[in-house]
């Protein structure tokens, strides 16, 4: 298990798309943690075309699976935009504190996030079930 503190890989399609999203949150009167982190992780990450973004790298719609640390406990996950966010459904927002712990992140690594109340989490994402640029899909 590798440590979520390595450089992270994003699509150059997802950086443009998050750094609008992020725009407009922070134009909100009371911008959101979150968005200032994914913020500062984007401008830090690699960014990729699509077509040549590896297959095991956490993008935009890519549906994980995460090993628990604390409790060993297997849960799928798929990283999406806000208005598409079900967490019931395991549909996260980028703009949650796991959303964004995941993006740019490889199967193997450690994502680290906080929970609402303040409980550090922290998962390892053991595979990749569904990635749209693996899959050939550039756009979504």
């Amino acid at each position: 298990m590798k440590s979520s503190e390595l450089n992270r890989t994003v699509t150059e399609l997802d950086h443009v798309r998050l750094k609008n999203l992020i725009q407009r949150d922070l134009r909100g009167i009371a911008a959101s943690a979150n968005a200032q982190a994914l913020d500062t992780m984007l401008d830090e990450a690699a960014t990729l075309p699509s077509r040549q973004v590896p297959p095991d790298v956490v993008t935009m719609y890519t549906q994980v699976l995460l090993l628990d640390q604390a409790t060993a406990q297997r849960t799928q996950l798929t990283v999406c935009y806000p208005k598409d966010a079900e967490p019931d459904a395991g549909f996260v927002s980028v703009l949650s504190p796991v959303g964004w712990s995941l993006l740019g992140l490889r199967v193997g690594e450690l994502a680290h996030w906080s929970t609402p109340g303040g409980e550090p989490k922290a998962a390892e994402i053991l595979a990749i079930l569904f990635q749209p640029e693996a899959s050939g899909d550039f756009t979504m």
